[in-house]
């Protein structure tokens, strides 16, 4: 069998999810458009002018009559990269807190590791994030794990690489957060899609920082006990937890800094 093309700018489309994310949403887009063609902003009701701020960039701008949560947003910016044929999502944040500068790296990435599933971890400069956001990501990994049944690196960031066969899976349940947790679950155990995370620099708003961030839509306490209470129904319903418990530590997280590749 022929060795697959390895993926470029043009392979892929990136994918923002908005809800009012006028304070950044043009700064965040401009920065996609510069490293990919394929810019989809999938609109999710904001009611802020967030689709007006970058009216006049060449992008394809999906938008939802209501708010109908992340998963959705997301499940629509596959469906169209599904359709475009293109070979692969990148995810990013509409809020500025994942840089485009790091889209190369994830892409990069994803041509060491063909068919991972490749996750922006934020792992550099992590005092900058709020200790409780950061408790939370590790009790997220920890419940994530339980899924997959490998160790995952900051399985609560947004910026990802998905590749094709992982945007082309239907019915994947879960809203909101849940979806972006489900979605690493259901490409381990349907197609047995492994994760590989590369370490990016955490960006929140801070004191010794100019720039400016919108308040959260994630909530640590509401957003992970869903999150919790789904993988924990999952894990009990595939049984022998004494057995899934080795398996989880006998594969730690895979990180690809790219010095080693």
């Amino acid at each position: 069998m022929a060795e697959q093309r390895m993926l470029g700018p043009d392979d892929v489309a990136v994918v923002i999810p908005a809800l009012n994310e006028a304070l950044r949403i043009r700064e965040v887009v401009s920065g996609a458009l510069a490293f990919c063609p394929h810019v989809i902003v999938v609109d999710d009701g904001s009611d802020d002018g967030t689709v007006d701020c970058i009216a006049d960039l060449p992008v394809t701008v999906l938008r939802h009559a209501r708010r109908s949560g992340k998963g959705q947003a997301l499940r629509s910016g596959f469906a169209e990269a599904v359709r475009r044929g293109l070979r692969g999502v990148l995810t990013m944040d509409g809020d500025g807190q994942h840089a485009a500068a790091d889209l190369p790296r994830l892409l990069a990435c994803a041509n060491r590791h063909p068919g991972c599933i490749v996750i922006g971890a934020r792992l550099r400069k992590r005092a900058s994030q709020p200790l409780l956001r950061r408790l939370a990501n590790e009790f997220g990994d920890w419940g994530v794990a339980w899924g997959t049944h490998y160790q995952v690196a900051d399985s609560q960031s947004g910026q990802r690489f998905y590749p094709a066969a992982v945007i082309a899976m239907r019915d994947i349940p879960g809203e909101d957060f849940v979806f972006e947790a489900q979605v690493l679950i259901s490409a381990a155990r349907q197609l047995g899609t492994r994760c590989v995370s590369v370490p990016i620099e955490s960006r929140y708003r801070s004191a010794d920082r100019d720039e400016c961030f919108r308040p959260s839509h994630f909530r640590p306490l509401r957003d992970l006990t869903r999150i919790t209470v789904h993988i924990v129904r999952l894990a009990l319903r595939h049984g022998d937890v004494r057995r899934v418990h080795r398996r989880i530590r006998a594969n730690p997280p895979l990180i690809d800094d790219g010095a080693g590749g």
